[in-house]
Protein backbone atom coordinates (compact mmCIF):
# COMPACT_ATOMS: atom_id res chain seq x y z
CA UNK A 1 0.00 0.00 0.00
CA UNK A 2 1.47 3.34 -1.07
CA UNK A 3 0.85 5.41 2.04
CA UNK A 4 2.66 8.46 0.67
CA UNK A 5 0.29 8.54 -2.29
CA UNK A 6 -2.74 8.01 -0.05
CA UNK A 7 -1.67 10.89 2.18
CA UNK A 8 -1.81 13.22 -0.82
CA UNK A 9 -5.55 12.52 -1.05
CA UNK A 10 -6.17 14.01 2.41
CA UNK A 11 -5.79 17.78 2.31
CA UNK A 12 -5.86 18.30 6.08
CA UNK A 13 -2.67 16.27 6.51
CA UNK A 14 -0.66 18.99 4.78
CA UNK A 15 -1.59 21.70 7.30
CA UNK A 16 0.64 22.48 10.27
CA UNK A 17 -0.65 22.61 13.82
CA UNK A 18 1.10 24.18 16.81
CA UNK A 19 3.98 25.00 14.48
CA UNK A 20 4.58 21.34 13.58
CA UNK A 21 3.41 19.00 10.81
CA UNK A 22 0.11 17.43 11.76
CA UNK A 23 0.36 13.89 13.14
CA UNK A 24 -3.24 12.72 13.39
CA UNK A 25 -3.65 9.60 15.53
CA UNK A 26 -7.29 9.91 16.58
CA UNK A 27 -9.13 8.11 13.79
CA UNK A 28 -11.15 5.99 16.23
CA UNK A 29 -12.88 9.24 17.19
CA UNK A 30 -13.25 10.43 13.59
CA UNK A 31 -11.31 9.78 10.42
CA UNK A 32 -9.98 12.41 8.07
CA UNK A 33 -11.61 12.79 4.66
CA UNK A 34 -10.11 12.31 1.20
CA UNK A 35 -10.72 14.84 -1.55
CA UNK A 36 -13.06 12.47 -3.38
CA UNK A 37 -15.44 12.46 -0.39
CA UNK A 38 -15.24 16.21 0.13
CA UNK A 39 -15.80 16.77 -3.58
CA UNK A 40 -18.75 14.37 -3.73
CA UNK A 41 -20.67 16.30 -1.08
CA UNK A 42 -19.70 19.66 -2.56
CA UNK A 43 -20.70 18.53 -6.05
CA UNK A 44 -24.07 17.33 -4.79
CA UNK A 45 -24.88 20.74 -3.34
CA UNK A 46 -23.50 22.61 -6.34
CA UNK A 47 -25.19 20.51 -9.03
CA UNK A 48 -27.99 18.31 -7.67
CA UNK A 49 -29.45 19.74 -4.47
CA UNK A 50 -33.21 19.23 -4.19
CA UNK A 51 -35.51 17.48 -1.76
CA UNK A 52 -35.95 13.82 -2.53
CA UNK A 53 -38.87 11.50 -3.22
CA UNK A 54 -41.62 14.13 -3.39
CA UNK A 55 -40.65 16.21 -6.40
CA UNK A 56 -41.60 15.33 -9.96
CA UNK A 57 -39.21 17.82 -11.55
CA UNK A 58 -35.94 16.59 -13.02
CA UNK A 59 -33.62 17.93 -10.30
CA UNK A 60 -35.59 16.23 -7.54
CA UNK A 61 -35.59 12.98 -9.48
CA UNK A 62 -31.83 13.29 -9.90
CA UNK A 63 -31.38 13.90 -6.16
CA UNK A 64 -33.62 10.93 -5.35
CA UNK A 65 -31.60 8.71 -7.66
CA UNK A 66 -28.38 9.84 -5.96
CA UNK A 67 -29.82 9.16 -2.50
CA UNK A 68 -31.21 5.75 -3.36
CA UNK A 69 -28.00 4.95 -5.25
CA UNK A 70 -26.10 5.61 -2.03
CA UNK A 71 -28.43 3.20 -0.22
CA UNK A 72 -27.66 0.53 -2.79
CA UNK A 73 -23.93 1.24 -2.41
CA UNK A 74 -24.14 0.75 1.36
CA UNK A 75 -26.08 -2.49 0.86
CA UNK A 76 -23.26 -3.80 -1.36
CA UNK A 77 -20.70 -2.75 1.25
CA UNK A 78 -22.60 -4.74 3.89
CA UNK A 79 -23.30 -7.65 1.53
CA UNK A 80 -26.92 -7.09 2.47
CA UNK A 81 -29.50 -9.02 0.43
CA UNK A 82 -31.88 -6.05 0.05
CA UNK A 83 -31.24 -2.26 0.06
CA UNK A 84 -34.56 -1.91 1.89
CA UNK A 85 -32.72 -3.06 4.99
CA UNK A 86 -30.51 0.05 4.93
CA UNK A 87 -31.81 2.98 6.99
CA UNK A 88 -29.90 6.26 6.89
CA UNK A 89 -29.46 7.87 10.31
CA UNK A 90 -27.07 10.42 11.83
CA UNK A 91 -24.69 7.78 13.19
CA UNK A 92 -24.31 4.71 15.34
CA UNK A 93 -25.80 6.45 18.39
CA UNK A 94 -29.05 7.26 16.61
CA UNK A 95 -29.18 3.80 15.06
CA UNK A 96 -28.97 2.00 18.40
CA UNK A 97 -31.44 4.41 19.99
CA UNK A 98 -33.81 3.69 17.09
CA UNK A 99 -33.56 -0.06 17.59
CA UNK A 100 -33.91 0.13 21.38
CA UNK A 101 -36.91 2.48 21.25
CA UNK A 102 -38.74 0.60 18.51
CA UNK A 103 -38.15 -2.76 20.17
CA UNK A 104 -39.53 -1.34 23.42
CA UNK A 105 -42.77 -0.50 21.61
CA UNK A 106 -43.14 -3.88 19.94
CA UNK A 107 -41.08 -6.66 21.52
CA UNK A 108 -39.82 -5.74 24.97
CA UNK A 109 -41.99 -5.78 28.07
CA UNK A 110 -41.38 -5.09 31.74
CA UNK A 111 -39.08 -7.73 33.17
CA UNK A 112 -37.60 -8.79 29.83
CA UNK A 113 -33.83 -9.19 29.78
CA UNK A 114 -31.36 -7.37 27.52
CA UNK A 115 -27.71 -8.49 27.63
CA UNK A 116 -24.88 -6.11 26.75
CA UNK A 117 -21.14 -6.20 27.56
CA UNK A 118 -18.78 -4.31 29.83
CA UNK A 119 -16.65 -3.17 26.86
CA UNK A 120 -19.44 -1.22 25.13
CA UNK A 121 -19.31 2.42 24.09
CA UNK A 122 -21.88 4.43 26.02
CA UNK A 123 -23.96 4.58 22.84
CA UNK A 124 -24.67 0.88 23.31
CA UNK A 125 -25.30 1.14 27.05
CA UNK A 126 -27.27 4.33 27.68
CA UNK A 127 -30.26 3.55 25.38
CA UNK A 128 -30.76 0.24 27.19
CA UNK A 129 -30.37 1.93 30.58
CA UNK A 130 -33.15 4.27 29.51
CA UNK A 131 -35.37 1.30 28.70
CA UNK A 132 -34.65 -0.06 32.15
CA UNK A 133 -35.70 3.28 33.65
CA UNK A 134 -38.94 3.88 31.74
CA UNK A 135 -39.94 0.47 30.36
CA UNK A 136 -38.85 -1.76 33.24
CA UNK A 137 -36.56 -4.12 31.33
CA UNK A 138 -33.70 -5.89 33.07
CA UNK A 139 -30.13 -5.28 31.91
CA UNK A 140 -27.12 -7.53 32.48
CA UNK A 141 -23.55 -7.44 31.17
CA UNK A 142 -20.99 -9.90 29.90
CA UNK A 143 -17.66 -9.30 31.63
CA UNK A 144 -14.17 -8.81 30.22
CA UNK A 145 -11.20 -10.97 31.21
CA UNK A 146 -7.70 -9.73 31.98
CA UNK A 147 -6.67 -10.26 28.36
CA UNK A 148 -9.35 -7.90 27.07
CA UNK A 149 -11.73 -10.55 25.74
CA UNK A 150 -15.37 -11.17 26.56
CA UNK A 151 -16.09 -13.78 29.20
CA UNK A 152 -18.36 -16.04 27.16
CA UNK A 153 -19.18 -18.07 30.26
CA UNK A 154 -21.02 -14.94 31.46
CA UNK A 155 -22.93 -14.89 28.19
CA UNK A 156 -23.97 -18.52 28.61
CA UNK A 157 -25.20 -17.78 32.12
CA UNK A 158 -27.37 -14.89 30.94
CA UNK A 159 -28.62 -16.88 27.94
CA UNK A 160 -30.11 -19.42 30.35
CA UNK A 161 -32.55 -16.66 31.32
CA UNK A 162 -33.78 -16.36 27.70
CA UNK A 163 -33.02 -12.69 26.98
CA UNK A 164 -34.90 -10.91 24.23
CA UNK A 165 -31.84 -8.98 22.98
CA UNK A 166 -28.07 -9.44 23.01
CA UNK A 167 -26.21 -6.30 21.97
CA UNK A 168 -22.46 -5.94 21.58
CA UNK A 169 -19.63 -4.17 19.81
CA UNK A 170 -17.78 -5.78 16.92
CA UNK A 171 -14.48 -4.05 17.84
CA UNK A 172 -13.78 -2.33 21.16
CA UNK A 173 -12.98 1.36 20.80
CA UNK A 174 -10.61 1.05 23.80
CA UNK A 175 -9.05 -2.41 23.63
CA UNK A 176 -9.20 -3.03 19.89
CA UNK A 177 -10.61 -6.49 20.67
CA UNK A 178 -12.34 -8.15 17.71
CA UNK A 179 -15.23 -10.08 19.21
CA UNK A 180 -16.37 -13.50 17.92
CA UNK A 181 -19.66 -12.11 16.65
CA UNK A 182 -20.88 -15.14 14.71
CA UNK A 183 -20.30 -17.47 17.65
CA UNK A 184 -22.13 -15.10 19.98
CA UNK A 185 -24.97 -14.56 17.49
CA UNK A 186 -25.49 -18.30 17.07
CA UNK A 187 -25.64 -18.82 20.83
CA UNK A 188 -28.01 -15.87 21.25
CA UNK A 189 -30.34 -17.03 18.49
CA UNK A 190 -30.44 -20.53 19.97
CA UNK A 191 -31.72 -18.90 23.16
CA UNK A 192 -34.34 -16.91 21.24
CA UNK A 193 -32.63 -13.49 21.36
CA UNK A 194 -32.18 -10.88 18.67
CA UNK A 195 -28.62 -9.62 18.11
CA UNK A 196 -27.72 -5.94 17.71
CA UNK A 197 -24.16 -5.16 16.57
CA UNK A 198 -22.27 -1.90 17.00
CA UNK A 199 -19.91 -1.86 13.99
CA UNK A 200 -18.69 1.73 14.44
CA UNK A 201 -15.09 0.57 14.97
CA UNK A 202 -15.13 -2.36 12.54
CA UNK A 203 -16.71 -0.92 9.41
CA UNK A 204 -13.74 1.40 8.73
CA UNK A 205 -11.26 -1.49 8.98
CA UNK A 206 -12.89 -4.81 8.10
CA UNK A 207 -15.04 -6.11 5.25
CA UNK A 208 -18.57 -6.44 6.64
CA UNK A 209 -20.95 -9.24 5.66
CA UNK A 210 -24.19 -9.14 7.64
CA UNK A 211 -25.08 -12.64 6.54
CA UNK A 212 -21.76 -14.10 7.66
CA UNK A 213 -21.95 -12.23 10.97
CA UNK A 214 -25.42 -13.62 11.59
CA UNK A 215 -26.78 -10.51 13.31
CA UNK A 216 -30.26 -9.02 13.15
CA UNK A 217 -29.30 -5.33 13.31
CA UNK A 218 -25.99 -3.58 12.59
CA UNK A 219 -25.02 0.08 12.99
CA UNK A 220 -22.07 2.13 11.85
CA UNK A 221 -21.07 5.78 11.46
CA UNK A 222 -19.88 7.31 8.23
CA UNK A 223 -17.46 9.76 9.82
CA UNK A 224 -15.21 7.00 11.17
CA UNK A 225 -14.98 5.40 7.71
CA UNK A 226 -13.72 8.43 5.72
CA UNK A 227 -17.25 9.79 5.29
CA UNK A 228 -18.74 13.05 6.59
CA UNK A 229 -20.20 13.65 10.02
CA UNK A 230 -23.95 13.45 10.44
CA UNK A 231 -24.54 10.33 8.32
CA UNK A 232 -24.68 6.74 9.49
CA UNK A 233 -26.42 3.49 8.80
CA UNK A 234 -28.73 1.10 10.55
CA UNK A 235 -29.06 -2.19 8.75
CA UNK A 236 -31.78 -4.56 9.84
CA UNK A 237 -33.41 -7.71 8.57
CA UNK A 238 -36.28 -6.42 6.45
CA UNK A 239 -38.83 -8.69 8.10
CA UNK A 240 -37.88 -7.26 11.48
CA UNK A 241 -37.90 -3.66 10.25
CA UNK A 242 -41.32 -4.16 8.71
CA UNK A 243 -42.63 -5.48 12.02
CA UNK A 244 -41.42 -2.49 14.03
CA UNK A 245 -43.24 0.83 14.47
CA UNK A 246 -41.61 4.07 13.25
CA UNK A 247 -39.03 5.81 15.40
CA UNK A 248 -40.14 9.40 14.65
CA UNK A 249 -43.22 10.85 13.04
CA UNK A 250 -43.51 13.54 10.41
CA UNK A 251 -42.93 14.11 6.74
CA UNK A 252 -41.48 11.52 4.39
CA UNK A 253 -42.35 8.47 6.49
CA UNK A 254 -46.12 8.76 6.10
CA UNK A 255 -48.42 7.22 3.51
CA UNK A 256 -51.64 8.97 4.54
CA UNK A 257 -52.55 11.36 7.34
CA UNK A 258 -56.12 12.15 8.38
CA UNK A 259 -57.57 13.66 11.50
CA UNK A 260 -58.64 10.24 12.76
CA UNK A 261 -55.88 7.97 11.47
CA UNK A 262 -52.40 7.74 9.97
CA UNK A 263 -50.62 5.11 7.91
CA UNK A 264 -46.93 4.70 7.23
CA UNK A 265 -44.74 3.88 4.27
CA UNK A 266 -42.76 0.68 3.97
CA UNK A 267 -39.25 0.22 5.31
CA UNK A 268 -36.75 1.86 5.14
CA UNK A 269 -38.68 5.08 4.45
CA UNK A 270 -40.87 4.77 7.55
CA UNK A 271 -37.72 5.20 9.67
CA UNK A 272 -36.45 8.28 7.81
CA UNK A 273 -38.79 11.04 8.97
CA UNK A 274 -38.04 14.52 7.67
CA UNK A 275 -35.58 15.73 5.08
CA UNK A 276 -32.67 13.28 4.91
CA UNK A 277 -28.96 14.08 4.73
CA UNK A 278 -28.71 13.41 1.01
CA UNK A 279 -25.33 15.08 0.59
CA UNK A 280 -23.96 13.01 3.46
CA UNK A 281 -25.28 9.78 1.96
CA UNK A 282 -23.70 10.60 -1.40
CA UNK A 283 -20.37 11.38 0.30
CA UNK A 284 -20.56 8.16 2.35
CA UNK A 285 -20.94 6.26 -0.90
CA UNK A 286 -17.76 7.93 -2.16
CA UNK A 287 -15.98 7.01 1.07
CA UNK A 288 -16.87 3.34 0.67
CA UNK A 289 -15.61 3.48 -2.91
CA UNK A 290 -12.31 4.87 -1.65
CA UNK A 291 -11.87 2.21 1.02
CA UNK A 292 -12.62 -0.64 -1.33
CA UNK A 293 -10.25 0.80 -3.92
CA UNK A 294 -7.48 0.75 -1.30
CA UNK A 295 -8.35 -2.88 -0.58
CA UNK A 296 -9.22 -4.57 2.70
CA UNK A 297 -6.23 -6.89 2.71
CA UNK A 298 -3.85 -4.01 2.03
CA UNK A 299 -5.44 -1.94 4.78
CA UNK A 300 -5.37 -4.89 7.17
CA UNK A 301 -1.66 -5.54 6.54
CA UNK A 302 -0.78 -1.85 6.91
CA UNK A 303 -2.61 -1.51 10.23
CA UNK A 304 -0.98 -4.70 11.54
CA UNK A 305 2.44 -3.21 10.75
CA UNK A 306 1.55 -0.02 12.59
CA UNK A 307 0.28 -1.97 15.57
CA UNK A 308 3.44 -4.09 15.77
CA UNK A 309 5.57 -0.96 15.45
CA UNK A 310 3.76 0.70 18.35
CA UNK A 311 4.12 -2.38 20.57
CA UNK A 312 7.83 -2.64 19.69
CA UNK A 313 8.46 1.03 20.43
CA UNK A 314 6.62 0.79 23.73
CA UNK A 315 8.82 -2.10 24.84
CA UNK A 316 12.04 -0.44 23.62
CA UNK A 317 11.39 3.01 25.04
CA UNK A 318 9.48 2.30 28.26
CA UNK A 319 9.52 -1.40 29.14
CA UNK A 320 7.13 -2.14 31.97
CA UNK A 321 6.51 1.58 32.58
CA UNK A 322 4.01 1.55 29.70
CA UNK A 323 1.03 -0.78 29.56
CA UNK A 324 -0.94 -1.30 26.36
CA UNK A 325 -4.42 -2.62 27.12
CA UNK A 326 -6.19 -5.33 25.17
CA UNK A 327 -5.26 -8.67 23.57
CA UNK A 328 -1.55 -9.32 23.14
CA UNK A 329 -1.91 -11.09 19.80
CA UNK A 330 -2.24 -8.49 17.00
CA UNK A 331 -4.39 -10.95 15.06
CA UNK A 332 -7.06 -10.67 17.78
CA UNK A 333 -7.36 -6.90 17.67
CA UNK A 334 -7.50 -3.81 15.50
CA UNK A 335 -5.00 -0.94 15.69
CA UNK A 336 -6.53 0.86 18.66
CA UNK A 337 -3.68 1.46 21.08
CA UNK A 338 -4.86 2.52 24.53
CA UNK A 339 -2.10 2.83 27.09
CA UNK A 340 -1.01 4.09 30.48
CA UNK A 341 2.42 5.56 31.15
CA UNK A 342 3.86 5.45 34.64
CA UNK A 343 3.99 8.89 36.23
CA UNK A 344 1.87 10.60 33.56
CA UNK A 345 -1.82 11.39 33.50
CA UNK A 346 -3.48 10.77 30.10
CA UNK A 347 -4.76 14.33 29.81
CA UNK A 348 -1.27 15.70 30.46
CA UNK A 349 0.13 13.34 27.83
CA UNK A 350 -2.39 14.45 25.24
CA UNK A 351 -1.91 18.14 25.99
CA UNK A 352 1.88 17.97 25.80
CA UNK A 353 1.85 15.86 22.64
CA UNK A 354 -0.42 18.46 21.10
CA UNK A 355 2.36 21.05 21.46
CA UNK A 356 4.27 18.86 19.00
CA UNK A 357 1.35 18.64 16.56
CA UNK A 358 0.50 15.09 17.63
CA UNK A 359 -3.21 14.35 18.08
CA UNK A 360 -4.17 11.55 20.46
CA UNK A 361 -7.22 11.14 22.67
CA UNK A 362 -7.31 10.96 26.45
CA UNK A 363 -10.12 10.18 28.85
CA UNK A 364 -12.62 7.41 29.47
CA UNK A 365 -13.41 7.12 25.74
CA UNK A 366 -17.16 6.90 26.41
CA UNK A 367 -16.53 3.54 28.07
CA UNK A 368 -16.66 4.20 31.80
CA UNK A 369 -17.78 0.68 32.82
CA UNK A 370 -14.73 -0.69 31.00
CA UNK A 371 -12.46 1.84 32.70
CA UNK A 372 -13.81 0.66 36.05
CA UNK A 373 -13.13 -2.95 35.06
CA UNK A 374 -9.55 -2.04 34.05
CA UNK A 375 -9.00 -0.14 37.29
CA UNK A 376 -8.15 3.19 35.66
CA UNK A 377 -9.91 6.53 35.46
CA UNK A 378 -8.61 7.33 31.98
CA UNK A 379 -6.27 6.12 29.24
CA UNK A 380 -4.39 7.69 26.36
CA UNK A 381 -5.41 6.30 22.97
CA UNK A 382 -3.61 6.42 19.63
CA UNK A 383 -5.64 5.08 16.73
CA UNK A 384 -3.72 5.07 13.42
CA UNK A 385 -5.40 4.50 10.07
CA UNK A 386 -4.56 4.06 6.42
CA UNK A 387 -2.89 7.49 6.10
CA UNK A 388 -0.51 7.08 9.06
CA UNK A 389 3.12 6.01 8.87
CA UNK A 390 5.58 4.21 11.10
CA UNK A 391 7.60 7.42 11.27
CA UNK A 392 4.60 9.18 12.82
CA UNK A 393 4.54 6.54 15.54
CA UNK A 394 8.23 7.18 16.14
CA UNK A 395 7.42 10.87 16.49
CA UNK A 396 4.72 10.05 19.02
CA UNK A 397 7.11 7.95 21.11
CA UNK A 398 9.77 10.66 20.87
CA UNK A 399 7.14 12.99 22.28
CA UNK A 400 6.18 10.50 24.97
CA UNK A 401 9.78 10.32 26.14
CA UNK A 402 9.87 14.09 26.45
CA UNK A 403 6.48 14.09 28.19
CA UNK A 404 7.65 11.45 30.64
CA UNK A 405 10.77 13.44 31.48
CA UNK A 406 8.68 16.54 32.19
CA UNK A 407 5.95 14.82 34.20
CA UNK A 408 8.22 12.53 36.20
CA UNK A 409 9.94 15.68 37.38
CA UNK A 410 6.60 17.20 38.36
CA UNK A 411 5.60 14.35 40.63
CA UNK A 412 2.04 14.22 39.23
CA UNK A 413 0.22 10.90 39.75
CA UNK A 414 -0.43 8.40 37.00
CA UNK A 415 -3.99 7.61 35.88
CA UNK A 416 -5.81 5.23 38.18
CA UNK A 417 -3.40 5.74 41.07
Amino acid sequence: MDVSRIRQDFPILSRPTQGHPLVYLDSAATSQKPRSVISAEQRYYEETNANVHRGVYALSVEATDAYEGARERVARFLHAPDPAGVVFVRGTTEAINLVATCLSHKLLSRGDLVVSTVMEHHSNIVPWHQLREYAGIELEFVGVDDGGRLRLEDLDRWLERKPKVVTLTHVSNVLGTVNPVREIADRAHAAGALVVLDAAQSAPHLPIDVGALGVDFLAFSGHKALGPMGIGVLWGRTDLLESLPPYMGGGEMIRDVHLDRVSYRETPTKFEAGTPNVGGAVALSAALDYLEKVGWEELHDHERRLQRKAVSLAAERFGDKMRIFGPKDPMDREAVISFSLQGAHPHDIASLLDTRGICVRAGHHCAQPLMERLGVSALTRASPYLYNTEDELVQMFDGLEAVSAVLLGSGRPAAGS
